[in-house]
């Protein structure tokens, strides 16, 4: 291990963070159903409501909301196959009539798949033609993010694509008929990402404040993390011209929080809260509360700080529950009313994080803490993706067994991934 894996302060177990106060008091053990494995050291159920800061003392954080919300417990999943024979998908974003708009890595091509299983191509000629073109899938990278733009309605829509380049990573923006199935001329709103067969980020949303949030990676090069003028290791905030946002951290700068590794999801609760699922390098994976100008320590820590002294007038923000790589590997999030909900890859499982207390907490001016995570869907699908949050109360998944990485399932003699899954949650006795 290299002299900055030295520095690093881990510890490979599955948690959530205690209130501020409880850092560093007593733990619980616990091993109940559904719970990571036997012997998982994990805390109070008064999980954090905030992100604690590594080197900060004075770092402190809300008291979990009051009350008792029934979905603070564990529910059970079931999945049903929407799509399947979908070659390496990536991203996914809703459209109009419950339909997703999917991301294919490696084609450089994008579908539409309809909730009775339809998969549709776009027409292969415009945009779609120079989008594959200038696209370069290599490793980890290619076509990957897709957000729509949620302010324009209609039979045509403007979305946005996350893909690499021969020298770089870029965010594309095209509009899309919905009629015809055709992409617009493509325009570059923001290049310059590093690039590399790794670390290529590439999840792109917009958020309650109407702006495109953009997760990069280091690209293999850790100092590009803690560099404010390099975009790799960084969640930028731009607007859907690709200007840095107003109200960024530094006039000027699309930088919104730095210090990542490999950041592959976002999401948002009711309150407008930011989180991110960030891959760590073989120690833990993490969630992360994002907050504007937070530092999340890459290279120096991987996980929660344990003490770790950050350099002078630098803060590092733990993150919120982390993870062994060898469980999780997280790529896309969705948030609900009542947990957050990570895509794993390597753990081939959908983790459960709940948000504790009732969602009233949020009109009170309280923030909500986390619970116990929990484990669904273990091996049953392999390599999970993305999720997202239909607008029927269930979740919807990729998987992502063809990516080069996983084992593709087959039926009858017939391959059957990868595929997109309808998973229905409901509250356990």
């Amino acid at each position: 291990m290299d002299a900055t894996a030295d520095r690093r302060r881990t510890r490979a177990s599955v948690r959530s963070l205690a209130t501020a106060g409880f850092v560093g008091g007593a733990l619980l053990l616990v091993g109940c159903t559904g719970s990571p494995g036997p012997g998982v050291v994990s805390p109070s159920p008064t999980a954090l409501a905030s992100p604690t800061a590594s080197g900060s003392p004075t770092a402190s954080a809300s008291a979990p909301a009051s009350g008792s919300d029934p979905w603070d417990g564990d529910v059970t999943a079931q999945a049903e196959v929407v799509a399947e024979e979908l070659p390496v998908p990536w991203g996914m974003a809703p459209l109009p009539g419950g339909r997703f708009l999917v991301t294919l890595r490696d084609d450089a091509a994008l579908a539409v798949v309809s909730p009775d299983g339809d998969v549709e191509p776009l027409d292969p000629s415009g945009g779609a033609q120079e989008l594959a073109d200038q696209t370069v899938p290599d490793g980890e990278g290619g076509l990957l993010g897709v957000a729509v733009d949620p302010d324009v309605a209609g039979p045509t829509l403007t979305v946005f694509l996350y893909r690499t380049g021969e020298r770089d990573n870029a965010v594309l923006r095209a509009e899309l008929d919905l009629d015809s199935l055709a992409l617009g001329d493509l325009t570059t709103i923001l290049d310059g990402i590093p690039k590399a067969s790794n670390h290529d980020g590439g999840r792109i949303a917009f958020g309650p404040d109407g702006y495109l949030y953009v997760a990069t990676g280091d690209a293999g090069n850790t100092e590009n993390s803690q560099d404010p003028e390099s975009l790799g290791g960084k969640i930028l905030r731009i607007t859907p011209d690709g200007e840095p946002a107003p109200g960024n951290p530094e006039a000027g700068s699309p930088v919104w929080s730095l210090g990542h590794r490999n950041v592959q999801g976002l999401g948002w609760d009711a309150s407008g809260r930011m989180f991110a699922s960030e891959f760590g390098q073989n120690q833990l994976d993490e969630l992360n509360v994002i907050e504007p100008g937070g530092n999340y320590g890459w290279p120096d820590v991987e996980g929660p700080g344990n003490g770790f002294e950050p350099p002078p007038g630098v803060t590092y923000t733990d993150p919120v529950a982390w993870w062994p790589t060898s469980e999780a590997s997280p790529s896309g999030i969705a948030v609900t009313e009542e947990a957050i909900y990570l895509a794993s890859l390597r753990g081939e499982r959908l983790w459960r994080v709940p948000l504790l207390g009732p969602p009233t907490a949020v009109a009170e001016g309280e923030s909500r803490g986390f619970g116990e995570p929990q484990a669904l869907l273990e091996g049953e699908f392999g390599r999970l993706r993305a999720v997202h949050a239909g607008p029927d109360g269930e979740l919807y998944v990729l998987t992502n067994n063809t990516d080069g990485r996983g084992e593709p399932r087959t039926e009858d003699g017939r391959q059957v991934d990868d595929r997109l899954l309808r998973v229905t949650l409901t509250r356990a006795e």
